[in-house]
């Protein structure tokens, strides 16, 4: 069948390409826009991970060295929810929606993202990133930072419960985050793709404690 067809407009018969024709040159177009716009983005990447590689911070180094490790397991959203634990109330419901952000970020993070995306991690030698920074490079796939992802779904599930915390555990979360980077184990997307995966994890856990509560007044 001839991909040329008539069709009316305005009682005129016009030849052109068939519309099922039109359709696909468009999705086709449209996804090598999306391909080199993908292309491009992970140059910046590149480009931005490299230039933190770069860029010499010794006064930085070992504080940040020492971040990256603490945030490993979420040792320190674990031991700032276990302090707020200990008091009643407000503060205990906070630390119990932190850890259930940790959870939903956790698992959001290494079992679908990592395994669906499958990103290399950086080249830390190619770049030059400095001894005195370093960090074991994980040997699981780059996209997204799970570091980020928990860190900020903590902080985002805390700071709404319990406000007053919501600046220095979004700063915290921020340097974690960071951290990754400067250590050279994640490049900037993987960050921000877990800063993204963490929002909404702090929000699920939330909703979740929410409809959780409701059910239980409505039971009682």
């Amino acid at each position: 069948m001839s991909d040329e067809s008539t069709y009316e407009t305005g009682g005129a018969t016009v030849a052109g390409t068939a519309p099922g024709t039109r359709a696909q040159d468009r999705a086709r177009a449209a996804a090598v826009t999306v391909r080199a716009v993908l292309h491009d983005l992970r140059l910046v990447d590149g480009a931005v991970y490299a230039a933190v590689a770069a860029t010499p911070t010794p006064a930085l180094d070992a504080g940040l060295r020492r971040l990256s490790n603490a945030a490993d397991h979420s040792k320190i959203s674990f031991a700032v929810a276990a302090g707020l634990a200990l008091f009643p109330g407000r503060p205990r419901r906070a630390a119990l929606a932190g850890v259930g952000a940790i959870a939903i970020a956790s698992a959001s993070a290494n079992l679908l993202g990592k395994r669906l995306v499958r990103r290399p991690r950086p080249d830390r030698e190619a770049a030059r990133v400095v001894t005195g920074r370093q960090v074991p490079m994980p040997e699981s796939a780059s996209f997204p930072s799970g570091h980020t992802a928990s860190a900020v779904a903590f902080a985002t599930a805390v700071g709404v419960a319990l406000p007053p915390a919501a600046v220095p555990l979004g700063l915290l979360a921020s340097a974690v985050g960071y951290s990754r980077v400067h250590t050279g184990v994640h490049y900037p997307g993987d960050v921000a793709a877990g800063a993204v995966l963490g929002l909404a994890s702090g929000t699920a856990s939330l909703a979740l404690g929410a409809s959780l509560l409701h059910a239980r007044r409505t039971a009682g």
